[in-house]
């Protein structure tokens, strides 16, 4: 798993650490058990320091998408929200690739299949809760 940074993102840099393990596991690249870089390595790779690395270890562990086991390492949690929402991410994936696929067929843009996206979004935003339940 590559980690990257970005120092002038105004994002600060445990938080991107946070945001990009929990992605990967939302996106199937981590999986429920397998174990995170330790703490040094990562912070090496990284070239930042470890006690960045250790806070955004630590916001994962209080959001419960890690545990980290003393003396061993960080683990992707079993049932992390994360973890939980991957193969759902995964089905989200496949269903759009046919319907961009679609839309490429009917001589959209990149653009324009992209104002289509956030239309349906906004309008779906716009639909009152039991309906939405509904479907």
């Amino acid at each position: 798993m590559i980690f990257r940074i970005h120092p002038g993102s105004g994002v600060p840099i445990y938080m991107q650490i946070v945001q990009q393990v929990t992605h990967a596991i939302e996106s199937g690249a981590l999986r429920p058990g397998e174990q995170l870089p330790t703490i040094r390595s990562l912070a090496e790779d990284l070239v930042t320091n470890p006690n960045t690395v250790a806070k955004a270890y630590r916001e994962l562990e209080y959001r419960d998408v890690i545990e980290l086991r003393q003396g061993i390492g960080a683990f992707v949690r079993a049932n992390s929200p994360a973890a939980g929402q991957a193969e759902a991410i995964q089905k989200a994936h496949r269903l759009l690739a046919g319907a961009v696929a679609a839309m490429r067929r009917l001589g959209l843009s990149d653009a324009a299949m992209r104002r289509v996206f956030e239309a349906e979004l906004t309008q779906d935003r716009e639909v009152p809760e039991e309906v939405t339940n509904r479907r």
